[in-house]
């Protein structure tokens, strides 16, 4: 099966190092990553800027993978790329990455499923559709090996929920 393209969506400060321990598994085809200096370029730009950038970047992506950290689900731009991601077609599913440890070796506390305050027309929640795993382990390698194990699964299950609704 060819590689599919997803766009990574994740608040970059507390989790870019969850965030590539993700990336670095190698399953499917991702979106290149920004550097700090060129997401502070972005940023300096504005607003629109911000938005034409993930725009761009989430152009020919199946799916948007939402990796969860403790504060993911409270940020203005990953509701943008859930929302825009949902409008386009494509696949969306969240993973909780609280349990894998940061440079610092620390992990962090569970946060909210960034799903929950999105509704379909008048009362279908976004979260009953879309599915956010959480990886049932506390150890880190436990949580980076169930990831790698069903990261593949869990883009290739979202395609098809969105292909359903």
């Amino acid at each position: 099966m060819a590689k599919r393209q997803v766009f990574y969506s994740f608040y970059y400060v507390p989790d870019n190092w969850r965030v590539s321990q993700v990336r670095n598994i190698g399953q499917i085809e991702v979106n290149k990553s920004v550097s700090d200096n060129k997401w502070e370029e972005v940023k300096k730009k504005g607003q629109e800027a911000i938005q034409d950038w993930i725009d761009e970047n989430l152009k020919y992506r199946s799916c948007t993978v939402i990796l969860v950290g403790e504060d993911t689900a409270k940020r203005k731009w990953i509701d943008y790329e859930i929302e825009k991601s949902w409008n386009d077609g494509k696949g969306l599913v969240g993973i909780h990455i609280h349990n894998l440890k940061n440079s610092k070796s620390e992990q962090s506390s569970k946060g909210t499923n960034p799903f929950e305050h999105f509704t379909l027309g008048d009362s279908i929640k976004l979260s009953s559709i879309v599915k956010c795993y959480n990886p049932p382990y506390s150890v880190s390698t436990n949580v980076y090996n169930h990831i790698k194990d069903n990261l593949e699964d869990w883009v290739e299950e979202a395609i098809k929920i969105r292909n359903k609704h």
